[in-house]
């Protein structure tokens, strides 16, 4: 049976979460502890917003051990922990990894970082030696369901984070990003994320301005950019053609006449700038400026808002595609359950095949005819191979098991003998 059991941004603060988290170093160990504690199949996917333990048990014990374990490993008390925990086993832990594989269960609604986090997860696993036939299966399913759910909706199309949203906007004012140069203005985490979009779109450099310098650098390092400080801004503004700022600042940093001294020495090539800072980093009156383009963070917001809807809607068309994959993975679940009888019944009539067909060749190598010989072969074969099913047809009939019967009609693909109850050999 499998199952699912863990915490995340809906069920526990981050002071809790944190507790939790499990470092990529100490992954392959966790997992061998929690598969010598006698679980068949586990995975272990943990990020800032989620820790989760897939697993499969046969025969299916109660999951509260993983979960007493999950507390125990990182020095949880169980009474702390379990009030924050989910548990999902068997339809609703698949539909759960699907979930969660789709970006339907995160923070940002169709985030495509987690199918990523997904992927290392099984990974770890992998290597591990936890991943077994049915888990392994289920990542793969989920890996499979995701990235038809990005092909058939909108459902990552549209940017739902600020950062996001600002590059967006860029792309679609410029086009190709390659020849351009950015001044990120600040060093905090928006600025970083943003850069970082920038960067996997091909930006062809990156300023990075900040107040401390060694900061700066210590993000400017990460794409091979250029750090200054806040006052050498006034005379490296021309080099920008995109400007993203998010300072702490109580007063602008960039004000109308330096943007207007800047615009002059571009010869008014556009410049655009999006300013996420509360209070405010560019002065308003720099929107009022001929071939600027100046976004806030209220102007994202109604952006975003409106990507939020549409990824919504998305959504809905998601789990439509997430429930019959469940149904389809169900099947294949159920369907391992035939797999070692299959095997045990093609084993036997390989034996019995093997047998007689040693005893036909002995025939023909004596001089029998040939023809002798394959009567022989198929008559014996035939006869060896119903053997045991024809008595065991026999003895359900004697026993009144009628639904052996009606279940060998199915099995054998057979015509329909049996006469219904009641029917009289005279009508």
């Amino acid at each position: 049976m499998l199952f699912t059991v863990g915490i995340n941004h809906k069920t526990a603060p981050v002071g809790i979460r944190e507790r939790v988290v499990f470092p990529p170093e100490r992954m392959g160990e966790a997992l061998r502890r929690l598969h010598k504690m006698g679980v068949d199949e586990a995975a272990i996917l943990s990020t800032c917003n989620r820790t989760e333990v897939y697993f499969r048990q046969n025969p299916a014990t109660d999951d509260e051990r993983v979960a007493h374990w999950l507390g125990e490993y990182h020095h949880v008390a169980p009474a702390d922990l379990e009030p924050y925990l989910y548990h999902h086993r068997e339809e609703d832990a698949v539909r759960h990894t699907l979930r969660v594989a789709c970006g339907l269960d995160s923070l940002v609604l169709g985030e495509p970082q987690i199918l990523g986090q997904m992927k290392l997860a099984y990974q770890s696993a992998s290597e591990a030696g936890t991943l077994g036939r049915e888990l392994g299966r289920l990542f793969q399913h989920a890996f499979s369901v995701a990235k038809n759910v990005r092909t058939s909706t909108a459902i990552g199309a549209s940017p739902v984070s600020v950062a996001f949203a600002a590059v967006s906007l860029a792309r679609q004012i410029f086009g190709d990003l390659h020849p351009l140069t950015a001044l990120m203005i600040g060093a905090g985490e928006t600025i970083e994320l943003a850069a970082r979009h920038l960067h996997s779109n091909q930006i062809g450099r990156i300023l990075v301005a900040n107040r401390t310098l060694d900061r700066a650098r210590g993000l400017a390092d990460q794409f091979d950019g250029e750090a200054i400080t806040l006052t050498e801004i006034a005379t490296r503004l021309a080099d920008a053609d995109i400007v993203i700022s998010s300072t702490a600042s109580p007063v602008p940093v960039l004000g109308k006449g330096t943007v207007e001294r800047t615009l002059k020495a571009r010869r008014h090539k556009p410049m655009f700038m999006v300013d996420i800072a509360v209070p405010r980093d560019i002065e308003q009156e720099v929107g009022d400026l001929d071939d600027v383009y100046l976004y806030t963070v209220d102007d994202l917001e109604e952006v975003i808002q409106e990507n939020l809807k549409s990824r919504r809607e998305a959504a809905h068309q998601a789990e439509e595609i997430i429930e019959t994959q469940v149904l389809d993975f169900m099947g294949w679940l159920r369907a391992q359950d035939a797999v070692d009888t299959i095997r045990a019944f093609r084993d036997k009539a390989t034996h019995i095949q093997q047998e007689v067909l040693d005893k036909a060749v002995q025939m023909a190598a004596h001089g029998k005819d040939p023809e002798e010989a394959l009567r022989y072969l198929a008559h014996t074969l035939t006869n060896k191979l119903l053997h045991d099913p024809c008595t065991g047809l026999n003895h359900a009939a004697r026993e009144g098991r009628l639904d052996l019967l009606d279940a060998a009609h199915t099995l054998f693909n057979l015509p329909q003998t049996r006469r219904p109850p009641g029917t009289d050999d005279d009508a």
